[in-house]
């Protein structure tokens, strides 16, 4: 198998590149490192690393036709400034643009994408959101640019799978409250949570279904990949206090900002159905993992889709 990996320096891309080196596929990642760290994947003679943006078409077209890759993963995503549209369009609309039409002209056999289940909107119209729920990612930047690029996928023919995707988290997670309440809690600072639910999804679990994706299991289309329920942002909060082993400290609930939604909790009974799948990690043991590694690599700076509180308070 021969694998072009879009993103695979980052936190999915990598872990999904890991496990196609340890049973010996030929693998290809091309990351720009905006989100990604060049420590997430070690040298492997199966492993070709290419630093660049898929907003290069000439660069994506050269890289599919070198490579002659027969399956890919696009994780590749722009997500770190949610009030930068330019480059979100540019990386999730015009380079997925081009990460399609190039897989199109290699003959490309298998295409995973990863959508945000944003693309619902903030306030979705059933709980637990089932795949036949209307799209309304117009609430932010992100959504909207990724659910552009998965209408493209669609358009394309090709056999592809387009994951909708659960919070997920673990090692190598450097987006969201997780590594937010690591790098706050380690640093003597005060950390506060939102009031809000969410569907966290193990990586580990999550890269089991790319997997058995990749091997040809599930017809072409839509799927969830997710737990199938929600925790409070608290509850997430106090893991991560017991992993690390430290007294609780006081922790303020706030009420979420307007572009946060209260939760996302999405249906999985077809990819558990397709992929004779279940989620096998807890959230206590997930998080104990995401501790280990980020005690291990260490954290410099946290991202997150959301507007900062000064943006959501100015005028419009």
């Amino acid at each position: 198998m021969r694998v072009l990996i879009t993103g695979g320096a980052g936190f999915i891309g990598s872990h999904v590149a890991e496990r196609l080196l340890g049973r010996g596929e030929q693998v290809l990642v091309v990351d720009n490192y905006a989100t990604g760290r060049r420590d997430n994947l070690t040298p492997h003679p199966n492993l070709t690393l290419v630093e660049g943006t898929i907003a290069d078409g000439t660069l994506v077209h050269r890289l599919f036709r070198e490579f002659a890759p027969d399956r890919v993963v696009h994780a590749a995503a722009s997500y770190k400034d949610p009030l930068n549209w330019a480059e979100d369009s540019a990386t999730n609309v015009v380079g997925t643009a081009h990460v399609v039409q190039a897989a199109q002209q290699a003959g490309v056999a298998r295409f995973i994408y990863f959508q945000t289940a944003l693309c619902y909107g903030l306030h979705p119209l059933e709980q637990p959101i089932t795949l036949q729920h209307p799209l309304r990612p117009g609430a932010s930047s992100y959504a909207i640019s990724k659910t552009a690029g998965e209408h493209y996928v669609a358009l394309s023919g090709l056999d592809y799978l387009s994951f909708r995707l659960a919070n997920a988290y673990g090692p190598r997670n450097i987006s969201g409250p997780l590594p937010t309440f690591y790098h706050r809690l380690t640093n003597g600072k005060p950390c506060f949570v939102m009031d809000t639910r969410r569907d966290f999804i193990f990586v580990d679990d999550l890269v089991t279904v790319v997997m058995r994706a990749l091997d040809g299991q599930g017809e072409k289309g839509l799927y969830h990949i997710a737990s199938g329920r929600d925790y409070a942002i608290k509850d997430l909060f106090d893991a991560t206090v017991q992993a690390l082993g430290i007294p609780a400290p006081a922790v303020e609930v706030r009420p979420r900002s307007e572009d946060d939604a209260y939760t996302i909790l999405l249906d999985p009974r077809k990819t558990c159905d397709a992929f004779s799948w279940t989620v096998s990690t807890p959230l206590d043991i997930g998080v104990k993992k995401a501790i280990e590694w980020y005690k291990q690599f260490g954290i410099a700076q946290t991202y997150t889709h959301l507007k900062p509180v000064e943006a959501q308070a100015a005028p419009r």
